[in-house]
């Protein structure tokens, strides 16, 4: 194959100078000299790049770039975090097996996991992240397969005990999953506390500006696939003619067969334009955490101090519940804080629709601030029973707080108390 990764992976120019920005490789096709070159990447596509549907150079850059970010040995990006969430349970799970998953977690995600998954014959087993090591053990079913929990749960605001699950988990030969969208790994990095797989929606922090969908996969090649409770990373994979991802692919197993497997038939793959997009926000992502922490720990003790407000939930605050989970887990809590308007649903309302600064939408994690109100719209499909386990009240408020000056954005929200009586 006429090498079309040579400019990204080896800094390759003609007058041998790299590039000052990351180059777009908008193909979706690869020009190879034989019929015989074509043939062995289609018996084993990690040799080169077969077709844009499987990998893009670009898009293969800004995975090293994740990978290294979270300590991992290889990563695969989506063209949404729902599609990084469903790729993960799917490649270690099929119907009639299971799952664990904490309740406190995006309601898309909810959704996905009680719904869809579902009628797919993969049951999802919800737990409270309270309950007794001993509670949530007796969950587990010969047919159980991974845990699933957020670092920083959306919008409840509350932080997963990484290694505690993650010791659960391995107790009982399954790997943990962790959505680590609002932490980053800038603020958190799971491996290092037992995490054995990764997933990001990276239209949020990691993108930070709004302008691309996408998602991540990032895998820590550190479970043992080999234990017995994973034969389909082990046995011969009939659709490429026998192979063996733990025998052929050591370490990197797990995310080879994303990649491999469910990459070739769900075709979820991002734009080699999306992911120049997203390297443009990787590119700032440490100063950006920085200053969003840094407006939101102000945020936050505004609110916890205005007596229009029930609660308010930021793992930074000292009051928090889950403070202490932060200090061991995060560098920082994010810019998303959650808080409960005394008056309910129509107080919420009105407080939000007096905003002016602050863009009302459904988004988070971006540069600038934002807000919304989970019970009528992100979380609007959850029973009443699963909104009470998210941690979801009908007078709670989701603020993603920006970039902006710090004391605009304090204006903003005496503007819209102002408007609450």
């Amino acid at each position: 194959m006429k090498d079309a990764t040579k400019c990204l992976h080896a800094g390759y120019h003609p007058k041998n100078s790299e590039p000052r920005v990351m180059p777009i490789v908008q193909s979706t096709t690869y020009v190879y000299d034989n019929t015989e070159e074509v043939a062995a990447v289609f018996d084993d596509p990690t040799k080169s790049l077969i077709y844009s549907r499987f990998g893009n150079p670009t898009v293969m850059a800004v995975e090293d770039k994740i990978a290294e970010l979270e300590g991992g040995i290889g990563a695969m990006c989506t063209t949404s975090g729902q599609a990084a969430t469903l790729l993960s349970i799917l490649n270690i799970c099929k119907a009639g097996d299971s799952f664990i998953s904490t309740t406190e977690i995006y309601g898309g995600t909810v959704n996905l996991f009680s719904f869809t998954l579902k009628k797919m014959g993969i049951e999802c087993i919800f737990i409270d992240k309270n309950a007794s090591d001993e509670e949530i053990s007796a969950c587990f079913k010969p047919n159980t397969k991974a845990v699933f929990g957020e670092t920083i749960a959306n919008p409840a605001l509350t932080v997963l005990d990484i290694e505690r699950f993650a010791k659960l988990a391995h107790a009982h030969g399954v790997p943990l999953i962790v959505d680590n969208t609002f932490a980053t790994p800038v603020l958190c990095k799971p491996f290092e506390f037992g995490a054995d797989i990764v997933v990001h929606s990276t239209s949020k922090y990691m993108d930070g500006h709004a302008v691309q969908i996408g998602g991540v996969i990032v895998d820590s090649g550190k479970f043992d696939w080999e234990n017995g409770n994973f034969p389909e990373l082990v046995e011969p994979d009939e659709s490429y003619h026998g192979l063996s991802y733990t025998k052929t692919y050591g370490k990197a197993a797990y995310i080879i067969k994303a990649r491999m497997q469910l990459m070739r038939d769900f075709g979820v793959y991002p734009a080699a334009h999306s992911a120049f997009l997203l390297n443009l926000g990787l590119e700032t992502l440490d100063v950006r955490m920085r200053q969003y922490c840094e407006n939101a720990m102000t945020v936050a003790r505004y609110l916890e101090k205005n007596d229009k407000i029930e609660s308010v939930k930021y793992p930074g605050l000292e009051s928090d519940e889950c403070h202490a989970l932060a200090q061991k887990y995060l560098k920082g809590s994010s810019g998303v804080i959650s808080f409960v308007i005394k008056g309910g649903k129509a107080a919420a309302m009105k407080f939000m629709n007096s905003l002016e600064l602050a863009s009302n939408e459904v988004h988070v994690a971006d540069i600038r601030t934002c807000v919304l109100h989970p019970a009528s719209e992100t979380h609007r499909q959850l029973t009443d029973e699963q909104l009470a386990a998210a941690g979801i009240e009908s007078g709670m408020v989701r603020l993603s707080v920006g970039l902006e000056d710090v004391n605009d954005i304090l204006a903003d929200l005496e503007k819209g108390f102002a408007a609450v009586g």
